[in-house]
This record gives structure tokens, sequence and C-alpha cells, in this order.
């Protein structure tokens, strides 16, 4: 094989090979709602640690604050896969918006804004969280999704050692990002 030519294996995500594809078309963004109030927030963990623990602050937040009516609670058992069509489809019935994450490595953040592009693809919009220090291979997965300004909620590294206060201060700084991509067209990481 080549250096330039890539083997495809289904069910296996390889952001390094954006180049030898060309990029992927744009994606669609979803519309967002002008305001949480009333919204089903979809919480889809990725089982790294703390990841619930930091999605279930967020949300409870989200609540506490009238900024969302529900949580709908849902764990994605394999963080570097992309997400399954049972569970997609599901997200897709019982949520207005959902929140993706927790990335805190390469291939779990890579594999959220996969996950998050193709919700947003079906007219759900998304929330991803990364930690800072995978923000490049956030983007690159972005771009090869076709969305390289995907909004992606950055917080800093890393998210598995935090204690119950360090994860609701955490939660306390990325409710308000979190809310703000949910329900306007942001442009790129703000975070």
């Amino acid at each position: 094989m080549s250096p330039t030519t890539t083997r495809s294996t289904p069910g296996i995500i390889d952001p390094t090979d954006i180049s030898v594809r060309g990029g992927a078309p744009s994606a669609p963004r979803a519309t967002r709602p002008e305001q949480l109030a009333g919204a089903r927030v979809g919480l889809l963990s990725n089982t790294k640690r703390n990841a619930d623990r930091m999605l279930d602050a967020v949300g409870e937040i989200l609540l506490d604050d009238g900024r969302a009516a529900a949580l709908v609670r849902r764990v994605k058992h394999d963080f570097a896969m992309p997400l399954a069509p049972d569970l997609r489809a599901e997200l897709i019935r019982e949520c207005d918006v959902v929140v993706v994450g927790v990335g805190d490595c390469g291939s779990c953040s890579a594999a959220a804004v996969a996950d998050a592009i193709a919700l947003e693809g079906a007219g759900v919009p998304a929330a991803v969280i990364c930690t800072e220090q995978f923000s490049s291979t956030s983007r690159a997965m972005a771009a090869l999704k076709g969305d390289p300004e995907h909004p992606i909620v950055l917080t800093p590294h890393p998210v598995a050692n935090l204690t119950a206060e360090g994860i609701l201060d955490r939660a306390r700084d990325l409710s308000g990002q979190v809310a703000d991509v949910l329900t306007r067209a942001t442009r790129g990481a703000i975070g």
C-alpha cells in the first residue's frame, strides 16, 4: 500500500486520512431554539471517568436555572467508536438537544465530535465538552466530518481526577457555554 492510500475498516474512524479523501462535504448544522426553557436535554456520557458526573452537574444546573425542562441520561459504552444506530435514534426521538462528553483523550474526543455532528445532521443541536489538551484532535475530526467550525466547549485537562467539588465548580463554568452552543449558531471553539 502506498503512503497516500489508506484502507478503511468499517466502524473505525481515522482522522488522519482527511488529506487522502480531500475532506468531507459540508455537514449541516441543526436549527437551534431561541432558549432551552421547555427543552429535553440529552446527556450522552462516554464512560470516561467523571464524564457522567460532569454531564449530570451541567444538566442539573441547566434544570435549576430553568434553562431546561428535563434531562435524558444515556451512556455510550464504547467511547472510541461511532454512536450506535439504535442509541442515535433514541436520542433523536427523546431529546430536543444533546450534550456529549467528556472528551479527555484523543479517541474519545474525536468520537464525541463525530457523534455530535451526526446528531446535528439529524436535526438535533449538540454541544461537545472536551478538554483543552485534545482540542486539535477534536478539530481534526470536525474537519473530517465536514464541520471544521463545529462549536466545542473546552475545559482544562484533566477531568478524570476531579473531586465532587471540582466537578461542580467546572460545571458552573461550563453550563452557560453549553447553553449558548445549544441555543444559537455559535462558530468554533468557545472554551
